[in-house]
């Protein structure tokens, strides 16, 4: 039988009601490797809400935070729910508190810049335009922790450019397959990869354009530039009109076909034909 009043110690009933307060949050039975492998499955599958809801079921003892804020996998996997969030404060103080490894700097580096842009047009009220968005990188640079300090030329750094050229030399026309490839090995987006190319081609073919155009003068022998480049453009234009008038003008494709049209106006009917120096010479106004 136990007794109807039962005097606990204060000691012990502090720690009776405080052991519950303890275990409020799920903890799981995970090693700190196991963690940042379940992290970068969640991380590569894009379930970016999976993988903030692992993060928050994760341990908060010391002795495990100490631990797993040691992991590049699960700082990472932090940044990137911050960031699908909102959360750029938290974003910016994990990127700016850590030293992380050359292969995860490409892809903090675009939330980083993606974050203030973002905050940018909240502020402004419209989309950033190039300029725009020029003076946000300017104004935030690229902390040092996801940065290998290496200068960018045109924003892609030399190295990024080297191996585009040795590409483009192979094959001015990458497949999507292609693409794909090279933006892993750049560490650049497929669509900046095939930007990088159409503009490319671009400025080859404004520099072949230049060189047929100057070796076109340099056949001509005029004595002074503007003489040479008269000359061209009336040479040009000569062959146009020339294949102007011997040949019909184009049609675009489904519009309507031009009916045939005489050369010259047929007279009207039953109308005498007048001759202009008859109306306006002295004679025809005296007879």
């Amino acid at each position: 039988m136990l007794p109807t009043s039962l005097t606990i110690p204060t000691s012990l009933a502090h720690g009776l009601y405080a052991a519950p307060m303890m275990f409020a949050l799920p903890t799981l039975n995970f090693t700190p490797e196991q963690v940042a492998r379940v992290c970068e499955t969640l991380e590569e599958s894009g379930d970016i809400e999976r993988l903030g809801r692992f993060l928050w079921s994760l341990p908060v003892n010391p002795a495990a935070c100490e631990a797993l804020n040691k992991s590049e996998s699960v700082l990472r996997a932090r940044s990137l729910v911050s960031f699908h969030t909102g959360n750029f404060r938290e974003l910016y103080h994990i990127l700016e508190s850590h030293r992380f490894t050359k292969e995860s700097h490409a892809k903090l580096q675009a939330m980083w810049l993606e974050a203030h842009y973002q905050e940018a047009e909240k502020l402004r009220g419209r989309p950033l335009g190039p300029v725009d968005k020029y003076r946000v990188r300017k104004k935030f640079p690229l902390p040092r922790t996801i940065w290998d300090g290496e200068q960018k030329t045109h924003c892609f750094k030399e190295r990024t450019r080297n191996l585009l050229r040795e590409w483009y030399l192979q094959d001015p026309y990458p497949n999507p397959t292609k693409k794909r490839e090279l933006a892993q090995a750049t560490g650049l987006t497929p669509t900046q990869v095939g930007n990088w190319f159409k503009n490319r081609r671009q400025r080859d073919r404004a520099a072949a354009a230049k060189n047929r155009y100057q070796h076109h003068h340099s056949r001509l022998g005029a004595s002074s530039p503007v003489e040479g480049a008269t000359k061209f453009y009336d040479d040009h234009k000569a062959d146009t009109t020339s294949e102007s008038l011997c040949s019909s003008p184009p049609i675009s494709p489904g519009g309507p076909e031009m009916p045939d049209l005489p050369e010259t106006p047929p007279p009207l009917p039953d109308s005498p034909q007048h001759d202009v120096r008859d109306a306006t010479s002295p004679s025809s106004s005296t007879s």
